[in-house]
């Protein structure tokens, strides 16, 4: 969230929108309640359903990170991002994984222990949210198992989000249906 801001004021932005998918969709989010002042809008797409209450995300990532430091990003990633046990379709299994070949497998595993092992869950995203007055947009896709029902919690703490949902698209929402997705954005 430290380098958002330095982007933006690099390019003398005094307010942004804020957004991001996954992962970057709890980033932005926690930006924008860190730094309200900074914060024009929001855009949260496939909201991770968070590391307490009832999911099974903490344990997840930090399993996930243990594994790509002993087994390598292949090994690891088909057991817990893209195979079978991701809650994935193959489509968006198959995004994942170009994406994760991207990035060292020390750093996912420290962004997996100091990002999604530490997210907070929709309602608590909710009530740290609902008090800022800015646009939110919230994507997701019908199919995307991770994320749909944190959105919808997330969706009922802010009553003035706008809640998109996507027909037939997963959690690789902005890729898988681009056309939606560029459309809930104007």
């Amino acid at each position: 969230a430290h380098g958002a801001v330095v982007a933006r004021a690099s390019v003398d932005a005094e307010r942004a929108i804020v957004g991001g998918l996954s992962m970057g969709a709890g980033i932005a989010a926690r930006f924008a309640a860190t730094h309200p002042e900074r914060s024009a809008g929001l855009v949260l797409a496939s909201l991770p359903p968070g590391a307490s209450g009832e999911s099974r995300q903490r344990s997840w990532a930090l399993a996930f990170a243990d594994a790509l430091e002993r087994d390598g990003t292949s090994a690891a990633g088909a057991r817990y991002a893209w195979g079978p046990e991701s809650g994935l379709d193959e489509r968006a299994g198959k995004l994942v994984q170009l994406g994760f070949a991207e990035h060292a497998a020390h750093a996912l595993a420290h962004t997996l222990r100091e990002l999604l092992a530490v997210q907070p869950d929709a309602e608590a995203l909710g009530r740290t949210l609902a008090p800022l007055d800015v646009p939110t947009l919230l994507l997701v896709g019908d199919r995307d198992p991770v994320s749909l029902a944190p959105i919808r919690r997330l969706a009922v703490a802010l009553e003035a989000a706008e809640l998109v949902v996507v027909p037939g698209a997963g959690h690789a929402v902005n890729l898988e249906a681009r056309d939606a997705v560029s459309a809930a954005l104007r």
